[in-house]
């Protein structure tokens, strides 16, 4: 076995040259061997961290022209794209996706870079000629200072991306906090800025557990907080953030269901049903893990799928496999426990993911795709967001059962109907209470000019990553009432101003 190697904190364009007092290893998931030993960042480091952020946003950042923070942009945007397979080989080495889905990881936050690149355009305020004799409005937005990031393991290089490039783009200056489950990727994408030609200090990253978190989200220099990850802690997250005065955005916990009404291709039902449901292992905000199948298609449409899924090759990341580990040991005994609770409360195990031999080496966190039939709204199965590979159907007689059924469902993230009749399809798509909704779209995770977030228990806040609604969380907006006078004024006037 290899020596693990350290991985450290980025702290103004440089990696951290302290001693860390606490450490975690990370691993390699498809083989089970430790690879890195983490630096956990101190309450005091991060002090030290958001005090040279600061400095660097108010000394530099926050004043810099538009147009010097566009060409930081589009050079960043290029390295990114010239590294982006280096980036993809980190991801697959810490949190085991395959290759494939790594390199798309990097491509959709490479997105969010090129949105950004349009800034100027962005951040135009508005402007009022004469609103009163001779008295012009005009709006403006400026930066907040520094702003906190604080990422999941599922997404190590996309989610930071959903907020970076716009926090950075309209003049913050940030601190990273990346999972310490799979770091590398982040850290790695975060030296690109200092390459790009982006002022030491304005882009930082510190890896920690609770204590950074909670050093972050009470910081009185921090004034803003995006976060994703589980329900229970993007709910803490929020309390604590808005508590000390922060504005936060906390993208929780999902259970999202996509209905199948019978009027379907079913063939494309079925591809999309193994593709959204078993893609990076199931973990994923997005992932379908509750399959709705109106009646009378569900015994032909688990046919198809159960014949597809005995085609996936599950296995080592880095070669020729569909589907990859789980991120540790700990979540795969967890996800895997689901099963016998599964058959215990009743429902049918269709395929059972713990059979058969994976493609890799060494001791990897591997569960297979599983499918469940005759799943029911009272069963852990359906309750809980599993997070790994593990696909429940869930039978009904009517869209209206279908649509009760996910807008009971204590989540919101995302939703897909697959039909071919474009009335119901229209009525889906206003009545469901669901942030993102795909129409024969499986996974529908909006471009980076609209944005990501969704309603009810995945979402704490009111605005959305990335999109306009990006800009708008990491601004604040100024109106300017203005007027010049002639060398010969109105005199006192005590009244409240009214227009004229």
């Amino acid at each position: 076995m290899n020596t693990p190697s350290r991985i450290t904190h980025l702290v103004a364009g440089k990696s951290w040259e302290g001693t860390a007092e606490r450490t975690s290893p990370v691993f390699n998931p498809a083989t089970g061997e430790q690879t890195g030993v983490l630096d956990l960042a101190s309450a005091d480091l991060v002090g030290e961290v958001v005090a040279g952020a600061k400095e660097a946003w108010s000394n530099e950042w926050g004043s810099i022209s538009l147009t010097k923070r566009t060409q930081v942009l589009f050079k960043f945007r290029q390295l990114l794209d010239e590294r982006k397979e280096e980036i993809a080989a980190l991801i697959t080495a810490e949190h085991g996706k395959v290759l494939s889905d790594a390199l798309g990881e990097v491509t959709r936050g490479l997105e969010v870079a090129e949105f950004a690149c349009g800034i100027p355009h962005l951040m135009k305020g508005g402007f009022t000629e004469n609103a009163s004799t001779k008295v012009d409005v005009y709006s403006i937005r400026q930066s907040l200072g520094v702003v906190a990031v604080i990422s999941p393991f599922n997404f190590p290089a996309m989610v930071p991306m959903w907020f970076i490039p716009v926090a950075i783009a309209t003049g913050n200056a940030v601190v990273l906090k990346p999972s310490e489950k799979d770091p590398s990727a982040a850290i790695a994408i975060a030296k690109l800025w200092t390459e790009a030609g982006l002022p030491d200090g304005v882009m930082n990253v510190v890896n920690g557990d609770k204590e950074a978190v909670d050093a972050l989200l009470t910081h009185p220099d921090v004034k803003a907080v995006s976060f994703v990850g589980s329900t229970p802690i993007a709910k803490y997250v929020y309390e604590t953030g808005t508590a000390h005065g922060k504005r936060v955005q906390a993208l929780g916990g999902a259970k999202n269901h996509m209905i199948v009404l019978p009027d379907a291709d079913l063939d494309l039902a079925a591809d999309a049903a193994v593709n959204a449901g078993f893609g990076s292992a199931g973990e994923r905000c997005m992932a379908i893990s509750a399959l709705v199948a109106v009646e009378p298609i569900a015994d032909d449409l688990i046919a198809r799928i159960t014949d597809r899924m005995g085609r996936l090759v599950t296995g080592d990341g880095t070669r020729a496999c569909d589907m990859g580990p789980l991120v540790t040991k700990q979540h795969r005994d967890k996800v895997a426990s689901y099963l016998d609770a599964g058959v215990a409360e009743g429902a049918t195990l269709v395929v059972d993911g713990r059979e058969g031999e994976v493609d890799a080496e060494g001791e990897g966190y591997f569960l297979k795709p599983t499918l469940f039939d005759h799943v029911t709204p009272d069963m852990s199965l359906y309750q809980d967001e599993i997070f790994g590979p593990v696909l429940s159907v869930l039978r009904v007689k009517t869209y209206d059962e279908a649509l009760a059924l996910i807008n009971a469902n204590p989540y919101g993230n995302g939703t897909a109907i697959f039909t071919n009749d474009g009335g119901a399809a229209r009525r889906f798509q206003n009545e469901v209470e669901v942030g993102m909704i795909g129409i024969n779209v499986p996974i529908p995770v909006p471009m980076a000019y609209y944005s990501f977030g969704g309603w009810k228990n995945s979402l704490f806040g009111d605005t959305h990553a990335h999109g306009m609604e990006g800009v708008h969380f990491f601004t604040r907006g100024k109106v300017v009432t203005s007027r010049w006078l002639d060398p010969s004024h109105g005199g006192l006037e005590l009244g409240f101003p009214q227009n004229g």
